[in-house]
């Protein structure tokens, strides 16, 4: 059971990237899987999961909204 915790933890960038449906998330996958366990690999992978643009289906082509304001 610690195990599976463990893995979940792990893989919470990526869990996170496609629960949020981001444009990269296969990227954040890899970069997570490869360079997770160096802790800062980790890291950036949850701030790309959580500060990436998710994107939206739109008919006919994808619609990617505009960027954010200050």
């Amino acid at each position: 059971m610690a195990g599976l915790i463990g893995v979940g933890i792990y893989f919470l960038p990526s869990l996170i990237a496609v629960a949020r449906r981001t444009h990269n998330a296969t990227g954040i996958f890899l970069l997570n899987l490869f360079l997770g366990w160096t802790g800062i690999g980790w890291v950036i992978a949850l701030l790309m999961s959580i500060f990436s643009a998710p994107w939206y289906p739109y008919p006919g082509h994808w619609y990617y909204p505009p960027p954010r304001q200050w």
